[in-house]
């Protein structure tokens, strides 16, 4: 070759750069300044942009001073590799410096930092720059700079200025285009403007994978799976072969029992388009599985997927926690802490939701140790977390002592999870002494804080007190009443005897009253032994769900607690013509390190013969030691299970 120039260096490093040998760039650059060859401004701009690419803003740095020592320093080409380097490095405030001292500004400058500031989620100040481009007149907004725009309004969800900016690319013929069209029909998607996102989709001159992409995924993050089919028929039609994007934003779209079958085959179909082995394709394929309540297929997915990530750890322990496989949720922790380097929020929250559950302290110390290891201890969500489950642990001890460590990175998130602990473990009086600090201190309270007092008032008997918070909690806390407030002074009213209240609260509430709000109403019915509020109660369950049978159950026990056998027959009746069946309970217990599952009247056991003499000898010794069984119950189950079920063999499921 002859004699380098500047010309053949920045050609070659030019060569680097654009196919993506970015380090290699970065090494013929090094080469050239130590061969004493002064790079030009196509030198300088190429490796930029390898920079950018590889997002190494130290060597950007180094580059950007050598480029200021030179001639090249102000050229237009090495001013705007830099304003793309530092956006996209995140220094969107270094790139945005730059750009304003630029004596010229060409489209390419005013796209690069209108994109940094979308991109870095400074979506007004993205707006702000294209409105001053716009205002200027210097140059015609092309493309890119909709393109980013629009990505702006979709995120802000300003459909009305978005608009404006559609109607502007009109003016210049840039809304049938790919990149631009693209872009407006997610900002209409995102808008929840679908039948405008398809309208501008149809309406781009030849869709790309990317316009098809979004419009699929559009309608799936809607629910709308058979238009995503008919978009994926007409895509496959145009040419177009699917990506793990396309199936991602397909699989998105099956939620539920009934859209089982549509997973299933777009199962089958990414596995003929050999997508199985992506792993981001596999962790959405397991969700898929756990929301159309197939776990077993959720559990498969996981175990064949390769090279798992934190996202499928995260997947499968989220589905084990939402199907109650609560036992499964610890064994995949303990390989989970062997098979990656670190966890993240997201794996120890479920882990203290499995242990909530069960009230598994052990496990909840552990977690809270791994929040050390990881780097979490001062992550307030995960506090907030461990508060609660140590709580509801019984350890209140920990909780406060949690608690009081959180210090200033307490919020009112903390507060609530300790109120609500207090309250459901039987300290009302400190929970209502904590909210009152929690006001003088001027933490501002939110729902969960509400449900926490209301919880007080119950268990404490303070009616009247429990009934004013509700009454405050919108007009001076700004805290709309949910059905979990709700729940709570039906609570409050029946467990002291003021049914008739309770009634009429339900039939005045701003919701229809759910399964919980008429379970409550019939607990305090079955308490305070009136037959006739709780048959009104059972048959609000009934009307909701026809085979709720602890309404039966319930309705059972009053009728016989108040000697009413012609009713309790009927009600038997039913029940067997309904084919109600109880569903089994089931319990967990710790025994020698490994977690144990009981279910009742399980016999599958190979030592359940042993088992069950074990509960006989149990139950005759506590019948000694004075514990009397309730009849009713024993009646209500005699009639659910048909073989006379006793109290004794309820107790299997916490046998260890």
């Amino acid at each position: 070759m002859p004699a380098k120039n500047p010309v053949s260096w920045a050609s070659v490093i030019a060569a680097h750069a654009q196919n993506r040998r970015s380090t290699d760039a970065l090494g013929l650059f090094s080469s050239m300044l130590r061969s004493g060859t002064a790079p030009d401004q196509f030198a300088l701009g190429s490796t930029v942009r390898a920079c950018a690419e590889l997002g190494d803003i130290g060597v950007g740095r180094q580059v950007h001073a050598q480029a200021m020592k030179s001639e090249n320093g102000s050229d237009l080409i090495v001013q705007n590799a830099l304003v793309t380097m530092y956006s996209k490095s995140g220094l969107v405030a270094d790139g945005f410096l730059l750009f304003g001292r630029m004596r010229e500004k060409d489209p390419i400058s005013w796209g690069s930092i209108i994109a940094g500031f979308a991109q870095q989620g400074c979506e007004m100040e993205a707006l702000q720059i294209f409105r001053e481009m716009v205002a200027e007149g210097m140059h015609h907004p092309n493309e890119f700079h909709f393109g980013s725009v629009f990505s702006a309004c979709g995120v802000l969800g300003s459909l009305e200025y978005g608009e404006q900016i559609h109607s502007l690319s009109v003016k210049y013929r840039l809304d049938h285009n790919s990149y631009a069209g693209c872009s407006l029909s997610d900002m209409y998607a995102r808008c929840k403007k679908l039948e405008s996102a398809k309208r501008v989709f149809y309406g781009i001159d030849a869709p790309d994978l990317v316009s098809w992409n979004s419009i699929i995924n559009a309608c799936s993050v809607e629910g709308l799976l058979s238009e995503a089919m008919v978009l994926l028929s007409e895509m496959r039609g145009s040419g177009l072969r699917p990506d793990g994007i396309t199936v991602r934003g397909l699989l998105c779209a099956c939620v539920g029992c009934d859209a089982i079958q549509h997973g299933r085959l777009m199962h089958s179909y990414l596995v003929k388009l050999g997508l199985d082995g992506d792993v981001s394709v596999c962790n959405s394929l397991l969700s898929m599985y756990a929301r159309c309540m197939d776990f077993s297929s959720a559990m498969d997915v996981f175990h064949e997927t390769r090279d798992r990530d934190v996202v499928t750890w995260n997947s499968i322990l989220t589905a084990c926690v939402q199907h109650q496989h609560l036992e499964v949720v610890f064994k995949l922790f303990n390989l989970l802490q062997r098979s990656l380097p670190s966890l993240d929020r997201i794996s120890l929250n479920n882990v203290l939701s499995a242990s909530a559950e069960l009230g598994y302290f052990e496990m909840v110390k552990q977690v809270h140790t791994c929040t050390f290891k990881v780097g979490l201890v001062n992550d307030t969500m995960l506090s907030n977390g461990l508060i609660d489950t140590y709580a509801k642990c019984g350890s209140l001890d920990d909780a406060v002592k949690l608690f009081e460590m959180m210090g200033t990175n307490s919020d009112v998130f903390s507060w609530s999870s300790l109120i609500v602990g207090y309250a459901q473990s039987g300290y009302p009086r400190k929970a209502l002494d904590l909210f009152a600090r929690m006001r003088n201190l001027g933490v501002r309270p939110n729902h969960v804080t509400f449900v926490g007092v209301l919880t007080a008032c119950s268990r404490v008997g303070l009616v009247d007190e429990g009934c004013y918070y509700y009454s405050i909690m919108e007009p001076e806390h700004g805290v709309l009443p949910t059905r979990e407030h709700c729940s709570c002074v039906i609570d409050l009213l029946a467990r002291a005897g003021r049914l008739t209240e309770a009634a009429k609260f339900v039939d005045q509430m701003p919701f229809e009253p759910d399964i919980v709000m008429w379970k409550t109403l019939l607990a305090g019915s079955k308490t305070h032994n009136d037959v006739e509020m709780g048959r009104r109660a059972a048959e609000g369950i009934l009307n909701i769900d026809p085979s709720h049978s602890a309404a039966y159950v319930l309705l059972c026990n009053i009728y016989s607690a108040s000697g009413d056998w012609n009713e309790f027959a009927r009600l038997k009746k039913a029940m067997r013509s309904s084919g109600v069946k109880k569903s089994p309970g089931k319990s967990w217990v710790k025994l020698k390190g490994e977690l144990k599952v009981f279910i009742v009247e399980d016999r599958s056991h190979p030592e359940s013969e042993e088992i069950y003499t074990m509960l006989e000898l149990v139950g005759m010794e506590m019948i000694k030691a004075g514990y009397v069984p309730k009849l009713s119950c024993n009646h209500a189950s005699f009639d659910l299970t048909g073989n006379g079920l006793s109290d004794e063999e309820e107790t299997l499921a916490g046998y260890g």
